[in-house]
């Protein structure tokens, strides 16, 4: 019988995948109903939270569970594969922001592309989230740029919370690739769970901007 992992910290990472789960996968939800002006961008980024869901929901078990090395190991294979993708589709969602859908769309086969190159170059090096950190740094700090410049010119309804929202998303990469540690109001708290912890405070910005374009008048 598998039981619940003993060590406290790897506990708590657990807990905040599981809020991540929860948190993303309402959000993919509203986005989904909010498709009827924007249908692709808002599939997009759904498709993100989903797959940041997904991520999550394997992490917990990942985390919390006293599994044997090769259970693990295999766990990890489809949650880096999701978190690959929701970079990919972060990525192809501000492509179109700043760029245009069309453009997006014949980047996005490349882009899921690359989240395919990361899970096999996670499966070749020994640090493979070394390379998921540098994987998702790219992509954000590309994103941050867009949503700097959409904010500045007035073109994107949302592009301030959008800017904010990916601004905490690379604080939170930088908290992961840490070694911090720190107990919050009696509970220990590794690199991995604050890193979860600031990338949750990111979520709702995010959304926040999503909705304010999502619910503007399409472009004619």
């Amino acid at each position: 019988m598998t039981r619940i992992i003993e060590s406290p910290t790897e506990r708590t990472t657990a807990a905040t995948d599981a809020l991540i789960t929860a948190i993303s996968l309402r959000y993919a939800a509203e986005l989904l109903g909010r498709r009827r002006g924007h249908p692709w961008k808002a599939g997009i980024w759904a498709g993100a939270f989903g797959a940041m869901g997904l991520a999550g929901a394997l992490g917990v078990a990942v985390h919390g569970l006293d599994l044997s090395p090769r259970r693990r190991e295999i766990l990890w294979r489809p949650l880096n594969l999701a978190l690959g993708v929701t970079v990919a589709l972060f990525a192809a969602g501000a492509v179109g922001d700043l760029l245009g859908e069309r453009v997006a769309r014949r980047a996005l086969p490349g882009l899921i592309l690359s989240a395919g190159g990361f899970y096999l170059a996670s499966e070749r090096l020994q640090r493979g989230f070394v390379i998921f950190i540098i994987y998702e740094a790219a992509a954000m700090l590309f994103a941050l740029g867009a949503y700097a410049r959409l904010a500045q010119s007035g073109r994107l309804a949302g592009a301030q919370q959008m800017a904010a929202g990916v601004l905490l998303s690379i604080i939170a990469a930088a908290v992961q690739s840490s070694s911090l540690e720190l107990t919050c109001c009696g509970i220990p708290l590794d690199h991995n769970g604050l890193f979860h912890i600031v990338q949750i405070a990111g979520l709702p910005l995010l959304t926040a901007g999503l909705r304010a374009a999502l619910d503007s008048p399409p472009e004619s």
